[in-house]
């Protein structure tokens, strides 16, 4: 008999989640008495790294090894960590400097759309006119 519960309790929206977790994140940190480490340069400095060990995965692959480098178990596991580590380092950021990251991601894509407006022909049309 499975001890899971009938109805389990839904998902929050992910705007909810993103905060939950980036609360405890932040609890985490408080608990370990990390606040005086976690300065905005510091913060910025361990995101760049971490992002930087995302791009080694990828440094010296094909594009064809790379696209399918999600169906090897340990490499994967090894994208989703380090993909795990950026977030982490990115909700820390803006948990300092009290930037909401859901707020600063729709006024960039906003402006992202003014900036580069879609043309109705793809990009690929584009470069083979050229």
């Amino acid at each position: 008999m499975s001890t899971a519960p009938q109805n389990p309790e839904p998902e929050p929206p992910h705007g909810e989640r993103l905060y939950r977790l980036q609360r405890r994140l932040a609890d985490f940190a408080a608990a370990r008495d990390w606040g005086p480490y976690h300065t905005p340069k510091n913060l910025a400095v361990a995101l760049s790294v971490e992002a930087s060990e995302l791009v080694e995965i990828f440094q010296w692959l094909t594009p064809e090894q790379s696209a399918a480098i999600m169906e090897e178990p340990e490499s994967a596991h090894r994208v989703a960590d380090e993909v795990a580590d950026v977030l982490a380092y990115l909700l820390q950021f803006c948990e300092v400097l009290g930037v909401d990251v859901l707020d600063a991601l729709a006024a960039k894509i906003e402006r992202n759309e003014v900036r580069f407006p879609a043309t109705g022909t793809s990009t690929s049309d584009r470069h083979s006119s050229e």
